[in-house]
């Protein structure tokens, strides 16, 4: 049989031309891709979506010129006090700012003394700040908040525990985070009422803030049913009590001095310019416990409290600045914390929506008390818990169980609804 060698199929193809023109076919429609992708120009890269500008909000802080004064070395206000605290509250209000779009931060000025302290606050409105956390003293916030500068700025009032400032000179531009008089007042005597020590001796400095510490504790009494033994002045000579000679003579004089009185359950000492209250505890001729300037001491914040999450903040505060948090720290860490929980509620705008938003019920402040604050519509006043400290533990924190009101139990701190006498400008 003879096999034959089969042909390969292309070679077949080839001859009868269909292959050829499978090739021809093919090459002209590649020639006419080609032409076409050199005649259509390449596409433009697409361009990425622009990130969303940062909100920047600009806090401003105008503080006082003077250093407190203090008995003790160890109770000399820092050079920071209060800035330090509005720079702890402007970190935090950036750690959730963040996620917002928000950017925070801290303008300061710092008043020399004698200067004008509204002409400093005309300045920080000329820069374009809104929001101003002020530690004045009564009269220099009063003028700075009544310039035409200040009309559309919100102050907020960190330093002066005046009530005159929440009543017969409130100001509707000024939030008041400092506590009153009254309120401290108020919260210290609960505690003493509480405890039963109900008959008071006062002793009273020479100076008008002294005068007004003592009136705020006699109206605290009077309301809780203190009953007042005696009262005494302790005039302010001067004197360096810090020598040798001044110590030694403190030791005689205190004892002589608290001599003779009926008997009493507590010392109540009224001593704002810390001339003498110091002194007090372990002196006294009569084994006594002591309060209000000296001794068991109300105050907004107590570098000992660890209670409801403080410890934290605490440890935050220490390791930034290298020292304990004061009262006016806190203070200044609440004003800053209010502007940034508003610009989380969309009300970063001016001081009209923010101070619309402090006042609504969605306002409420989480501040390391045990409660949350919110802010009384008949005075601005910020309503708050008042610690009780002994210098070194928190003993109490006030308003005390038993101590009701028909709103809210803060409102049994200071001057209520009813007794307020704030008609705002």
């Amino acid at each position: 049989m003879k096999y034959c060698r089969p042909r390969p199929r292309g070679a077949s193809l080839l001859r009868s031309g269909a292959l050829g023109g499978v090739l021809l076919s093919l090459a002209l429609s590649s020639a006419a891709w080609a032409g076409a992708e050199t005649a259509v120009p390449p596409a433009a890269p697409q361009a990425e979506p622009a990130e969303p500008a940062m909100q920047k909000i600009v806090i401003g802080y105008l503080r006082r010129a003077e250093k407190g004064s203090a008995v003790s070395r160890l109770e000399l206000p820092p050079e920071n006090d209060g800035e330090a605290g509005a720079l702890a509250g402007i970190d935090d209000d950036n750690a959730s700012g963040e996620f917002l779009g928000q950017n925070f931060s801290l303008v300061t000025r710092r008043l020399k003394p004698g200067e004008d302290a509204a002409q400093a606050l005309a300045e920080l409105a000329g820069q374009g700040v809104k929001f101003v956390i002020a530690d004045l003293p009564a009269g220099a916030l009063v003028n700075a908040a009544d310039l035409p500068a200040a009309a559309n700025l919100l102050i907020f009032n960190v330093g002066a525990p005046d009530d005159i400032l929440r009543e017969e000179f409130c100001r509707a531009n000024v939030i008041h985070v400092a506590p009153t008089r009254s309120m401290l007042a108020d919260g210290l005597a609960q505690y003493l009422i509480w405890k039963q020590w109900r008959k008071w001796f006062f002793v009273v400095g020479s100076h008008p803030e002294d005068k007004l510490w003592a009136d705020a504790l006699k109206r605290a009494g009077a309301r809780f049913g203190a009953k007042f033994v005696e009262e005494r002045v302790f005039e302010d000579r001067g004197g360096a009590r810090r020598s040798d000679s001044g110590v030694a003579l403190v030791q005689k004089q205190i004892p002589t001095f608290t001599q003779g009185v009926a008997a009493y359950d507590v010392l109540i000492a009224a001593d704002e310019n810390a001339v003498f209250a110091d002194y007090l505890p372990f002196r006294t001729w009569d084994p006594r416990p002591v309060a209000g300037s000296a001794g068991l001491v109300s105050a907004s914040w107590d570098a000992s409290n660890e209670q409801w999450g403080a410890t934290q903040l605490q440890q935050r505060f220490e390791r930034k600045f290298g020292r304990a948090m004061t009262p006016l720290d806190m203070n200044s860490w609440t004003a800053a914390r209010m502007v940034g929980e508003a610009a989380a509620h969309d009300a970063a705008g001016d001081a009209a929506a923010m101070k619309a938003y402090f006042l609504s019920k969605d306002f409420a402040l989480a501040a390391f008390k045990g409660q949350k604050l919110t802010l009384r519509d008949w005075n601005l006043q910020l309503r708050q818990p008042i610690l009780l400290s002994d210098g070194r533990n928190v003993v109490a924190t006030s308003p005390q169980e038993g101590f009701m009101h028909q709103f809210s139990e803060l409102d049994t701190l200071g001057y209520d609804r009813p007794e307020s006498k704030c008609r705002f400008k």
